[in-house]
């Protein structure tokens, strides 16, 4: 089971900070997961700018120029944010028992660590 997944609330812990015009102590939610590269995009957060040629659309409005928009960051680089201190917090996982229509199972439920809630 993933500790971040899509749409989680995270808050980048590493590299420069915003004074020298880094991301770190930046929030954002989770936009999307690449599991294969371990690395999230999340929105706010390590913008680039993306140079695109001018071309046509069917309509013939022309498209191109420079874009800005998220770019993917390593895993490891963010935390999940505790939904009650709304700081970055580790995540736990145990065991619970789930009853649906008569038929009881057992699901892993991811929790913050310090407080304790589900996410």
């Amino acid at each position: 089971m993933a500790n971040i997944k899509k749409g989680d609330l995270v808050q980048v812990i590493t590299g420069p900070s915003q004074a020298r015009g880094g991301d770190r102590g930046k929030q954002g939610k989770v936009i999307e997961v690449l599991t294969e590269q371990d690395r999230v995009v999340v929105e706010g957060v390590n913008f680039v700018t993306k140079h695109v040629r001018v071309g046509q659309t069917q309509r013939g409005t022309k498209t191109g120029g420079i874009e800005t928009h998220e770019a993917p960051i390593h895993v490891s680089n963010v935390a999940l944010v505790d939904p009650k201190s709304k700081k970055p917090t580790r995540v736990g996982f145990r065991e619970e028992q789930v009853t649906k229509d008569g038929v009881t199972k057992t699901v892993r439920v991811r929790y913050a660590k310090k407080s304790g809630e589900d996410l």
